[in-house]
């Protein structure tokens, strides 16, 4: 199906664009075709996913390739506990997907809105010292190449490529397929609290250590971090998921609806945002539950925002938060999101955010009717200070030349790019930006 493009725009309303055609394939077979034709007219090509990058990694202005009809699982290996998917394939139906098989996902982010091949090509992520971002579970995948070929990469085919491949930015070509490499059905035991800003910082390194996945958040303007400590057990765990009543009135009702009041509340009348962060600590108390992994990892969020997500040596996490705490209190802002701290291993993945070391995210937001710029080019250049990575789907204002600086393996993606988009078929103007052209 083609149409004539109307404006598009992503989930944080930080781009928009026209596209000049707009074309929605079903097989594989017609994204070769729409990727032939672009190139026989001179045009830029692109897919986009959910819309949920910050950045303006999807922004298409020649053809957009809607992947939604590629969507649900291509094959499985049960042997192996490898399944490939459908390249428009959204995370959050990926679960219901794998029940069948006893199979999951080893590590997901908080939010599941994305596709599959969105999610790996921006560098999504969840937390965990001992586990890699979502790429890093990606075994094999096919693409559909800037001659309008097809290119299969997997662990027998092209193999050199995946490093490559797995975190490819949208600059390779169209992933049609994906080959993950799954984990048998877990259930995950949550544990949430409050707990003094202080102490958590003072032995961070150890609570990331001693737990499978480890995060927090902290509201500045007080002392208090969020803490959220999951352990990974057996499927046949016997489960204590939370009550729908109280997932409503706690992700529903209080982690969206009431904050949305505050968000807005805080835009009107800014000199409110600390007291209404502080009543946020005190209305956010431990809760312990289990479940399967899936439903324990993600989280609903339905306030929009606007996002800047560095990733930093895990050893500087604490110091950055304490500049950044600084700059804020320095400055005079009044910040009503939280930020987000989260871990990870470190990779073998070429332009991963945590590729060849271990890694801690530092994620800061604004709610996207406020003006994110000034606060978020402060912190970034906090970040940038401690070798920070950009996330590649939020917002930074990075160049080729700087983050050369920062991937040791920048060049050796470059280079595999030119070998499969020459012509820069996949490019668009952010591309150009953090790649050059």
């Amino acid at each position: 199906m083609t149409a004539t493009g109307a404006v598009w725009r992503n989930w944080g309303r930080t781009e928009a664009v026209k596209p000049a055609r707009v074309e929605r394939p079903s097989r594989v077979e017609a994204v070769q075709r729409a990727v032939i034709a672009a190139a026989k007219s001179g045009m830029r090509i692109k897919a986009v996913g959910a819309g949920h990058s910050f950045s303006g990694i999807a922004v298409a202005g020649g053809v957009q390739l809607d992947l939604h009809a590629l969507r649900g699982i291509r094959s499985v290996d049960s042997a192996r506990l490898q399944v490939t998917l459908a390249g428009g394939t959204f995370l959050h139906e990926i679960p219901r997907l794998l029940a069948p098989f006893g199979l999951a996902m080893q590590n997901l982010g908080d939010i599941d809105r994305q596709t599959i091949s969105g999610a790996i090509s921006t560098g999504t992520h969840g937390t965990g010292r001992r586990f890699g971002g979502i790429s890093t579970q990606v075994v094999g995948a096919v693409l559909v190449v800037g001659d309008g070929s097809l290119l299969t990469v997997s662990e027998t085919e092209n193999v050199e490529l995946l490093p490559a491949v797995a975190l490819g930015l949208g600059s390779l070509g169209i992933i049609v397929e994906v080959t993950l490499q799954c984990v048998p059905t877990f259930v995950l035991h949550a544990t949430e609290a409050a707990e003094p800003l202080d102490d958590v910082l003072s032995r961070v390194d150890a609570r990331a250590d001693a737990v499978d996945h480890f995060e927090f958040y902290w509201f500045p303007h007080t002392r208090t971090a969020l803490t959220k400590t999951n352990a990974r057990l057996p499927a046949h765990t016997v489960r204590r998921p939370l009550s729908p009543l109280r997932r409503f009135i706690d992700d529903e009702l209080v982690s969206n609806q009431l904050f949305r009041v505050t968000c807005m509340a805080g835009r009107a009348v800014p000199a409110v945002i600390p007291h209404i962060n502080r009543a946020a600590e005190k209305l956010t108390g431990t809760r312990e539950f289990s479940d399967l992994s899936a439903r324990v990892f993600a989280t609903k969020r339905t306030v929009r925002f606007v996002e800047m997500e560095y990733a930093v040596p895990a050893e500087d996490v604490p110091t950055v938060l304490g500049e950044i705490d600084d700059l804020i209190e320095s400055r005079g802002w009044r910040i009503s999101f939280p930020i987000e701290v989260r871990f990870a291993a470190a990779d073998d993945v070429l332009l991963s955010t945590a590729s060849g070391r271990e890694t801690g995210y530092i994620a800061v937001h604004r709610y996207y009717r406020d003006d994110p710029a000034e606060y978020f080019r402060a912190v970034e250049e906090i970040m940038m200070a401690h070798h920070g990575r950009p996330h590649w789907g939020k917002m930074n204002t990075r160049d080729a030349a700087s983050l050369r600086t920062v991937y040791p393996h920048f060049d050796e993606f470059l280079a595999v790019r030119d070998r499969l988009d020459p012509e820069r078929r996949f490019a668009n103007t952010y591309l150009e930006r953090v790649l050059g052209r």
